[in-house]
């Protein structure tokens, strides 16, 4: 009878992967290289294997502020949707979109920088966007009155199948400010039948 695998049969990128799927959200690197005793760099190394991997599978990695968290793949978003019986997928509205864009590719930003984009007042439709969990408080300003400050969190990659902000479309001088949810996930995917992930996320 052979020996039940143990760690020390496994390479460093399914140590990292196993990781990974256990923990509740997203990580620092520097946390998982302290977990497996291992260099940074050894661990930033074992996660682009495993994103190559996953470049055909149903997983991805995401990375966000730093963070690395392993997700499912956007493409199977319809699937999992059927398997876990979730409601029809909760549309943002435009002036959610609108908003969302702003904070994407400013951030971080003020509300009173995204009202002065918008030209009317933000506020209530940043509270819906902070209780969909799509924006954070990332700080405060320094200037007078220190105002909040806001950044997009990794449901909002999940959300648009984006793996990192990195993939978001690039602003050119003749857009205005871009529907995140036409540009962005369809961008990131290369596929026009990709739908957003239901809201509030699942986590998964």
């Amino acid at each position: 009878m052979t020996d039940s695998p143990t760690e020390s049969t496994l390479n460093l990128e399914s140590l990292v992967e196993s990781l990974l799927f256990v923990a509740d959200g997203p990580v620092p690197v520097s946390q998982l290289a302290a977990a497996l005793d291992a260099r940074p760099q050894q661990v930033k190394k074992a996660l682009v294997v495993l994103g190559e991997i996953y470049l055909q599978r149903g997983l991805q990695l995401q990375y966000n502020n730093g963070r690395v968290q392993l997700t499912t793949n956007p493409l199977a978003a319809t699937a999992i949707e059927q398997f876990l019986g979730l409601e029809s997928q909760q549309r943002l509205s435009s002036a959610s979109l609108e908003v969302l864009a702003i904070v994407a590719y400013r951030q971080p930003v003020t509300r009173p920088q995204v009202d002065g984009v918008r030209g009317v007042n933000s506020d209530s439709v940043l509270k819906n966007l902070l209780f969909k969990g799509l924006i954070e408080e990332v700080g405060r300003s320094e200037g007078p009155g220190r105002a909040i400050l806001y950044g997009t969190t990794s449901s909002f990659l999940q959300h648009f199948g984006l793996a990192s902000l990195k993939e978001m479309p690039p602003l050119t001088p003749e857009d205005s400010e871009p529907t995140v949810a036409e540009n962005a996930a369809q961008d990131s995917n290369g596929h026009p039948d990709y739908q957003p992930t239901p809201l509030p996320e699942n986590g998964g």
